[in-house]
């Protein structure tokens, strides 16, 4: 990426229209909004950044032993707790916490099995929900945040990635091939049952937001016959309803891995964040 610049970016329902916060010649991807309103996070070359909104800068974040994070983190709904995905310990990414409030970061272990990799967290809490391969297979698993027995909510021989819960705890969204060849958006009971294909169209589609105020859905739209979720590509952030329909196009843009991997909308349901990356 030495070629390309990193530009975090806001999407204002209310105006229809996006507006940059920060531009910078680092790698940088997948911006959570931390629940006060007031900052994003970030990551980047293994590291996570604050970012102010109202001081736009990449202000480093603590995070101790764990110096390899990827781009699955983000922040429980009291703002308490940071949550990260890392590999620093060897043997695939595991999920760690951390108190946002500590003087000095000490970092829990919450998932001892890896690969996995941090997505959602329940509105109450207290659940975790990851992308995990277990056994060679693929699935959406969920935990006790604080760590503990795992339980599988739905696997296959196929992918499954992004999950992410809605605002009434009783759906995982999540992106997977198990109704055809390419990635569509799914949602399934968090006991594992009914689970829904919402999406169905010739684009490639992955990471489904459902907003704070359960009114509509933010997913990354890649081009038709793209395998897995690579950077570098044309794509689309488009917006779908609760009960699926008809996608809009809200942005094209050139991302896709980095762009939109995790929860980034703002707690009044009025705006998202993303990155996209722009030729020097």
């Amino acid at each position: 990426m030495a070629n390309w610049t990193s530009r975090i970016m806001i999407y204002d329902f209310e105006e229809g229209a996006s507006f940059p916060v920060l531009e910078t010649d680092m790698h940088i991807e997948a911006p959570n909004w931390t629940p006060d309103g007031e900052a994003l996070i970030v990551n980047g070359g293994g590291r996570l950044f604050w970012v102010e909104l109202d001081a736009p800068a990449l202000d480093e974040v603590d995070t101790g032993l764990l110096i390899k994070l990827n781009n699955d983190h983000g922040i429980s709904p009291d703002g308490s707790t940071l949550i990260i995905s890392d590999h620093t310990m060897g043997g695939g990414s595991s999920i760690w916490t951390m108190d946002l409030d500590a003087e000095v970061a000490d970092p829990v272990r919450v998932t001892e099995k890896t690969p996995s990799w941090w997505h959602g967290v329940s509105p109450d809490g207290r659940t975790l929900a990851y992308t995990a391969m277990r056994e060679g297979r693929f699935g959406i698993w969920t935990c006790p945040i604080e760590g503990g027995t795992e339980t599988c909510v739905i696997e296959s021989d196929h992918h499954y990635d992004g999950p992410d819960y809605t605002p009434d705890g009783q759906w995982i969204w999540f992106n997977s091939e198990r109704g055809g060849p390419s990635s569509d958006l799914w949602r399934v009971r968090v006991d594992g049952s009914d689970a829904q294909q919402m999406t169905d169209d010739e684009r490639v589609n992955w990471f489904p937001h459902p907003s704070p105020d359960g009114a509509k859905v933010v997913y990354l739209a890649y081009p038709a016959g793209t395998e897995g979720h690579p950077p570098d590509l044309d794509v689309e952030l488009r917006l779908i309803g609760p009960e699926g329909g008809t996608p809009e196009t809200l942005v094209s843009l050139f991302g896709g891995q980095g762009t939109i991997n995790v929860p980034s909308w703002s707690p009044d349901s009025g705006a998202f964040a993303y990155v996209e990356y722009a030729r020097k």
